[in-house]
């Protein structure tokens, strides 16, 4: 049986879906929601370009991220490798986060 090609729309949610598994571990909320994902680009070769920032610059946890984003995609058949890019504009504010993380974190 042949398999479909998936969309690109299909491909871009299933990162995303993977992403949501990654969870910061100071706040406990996964970097989706927190809204620390601003680009996602997967090249023609299978390298997945993951642009993110944190809630803070300096953050002592960015290889730690870094590590478990590469982890997380690794399942997403497209994906041949990971390129975690960390960028520090447009600053990160809490009118990033979605409203679950806002309710999560107890931010009204």
């Amino acid at each position: 049986m042949n398999e479909k090609a998936r969309t690109t729309q299909e491909i871009k949610d299933d990162i995303l879906a993977h992403l949501q598994t990654v969870i910061d571990p100071e706040l406990g909320i996964d970097i989706v929601n927190l809204g620390l994902i601003y680009n996602i680009e997967l090249d023609d070769d299978g390298t997945c370009l993951i642009e993110m920032t944190l809630t803070t610059i300096g953050c002592p946890l960015t290889n730690i991220l870094a590590d478990m984003v590469e982890s997380a995609l690794k399942d997403v058949a497209e994906i041949k490798d990971v390129d975690v890019e960390f960028i520090w504009e447009p600053e990160w504010t809490i009118d990033r986060m979605t409203r679950y993380a806002k309710m999560a974190l107890g931010i009204h």
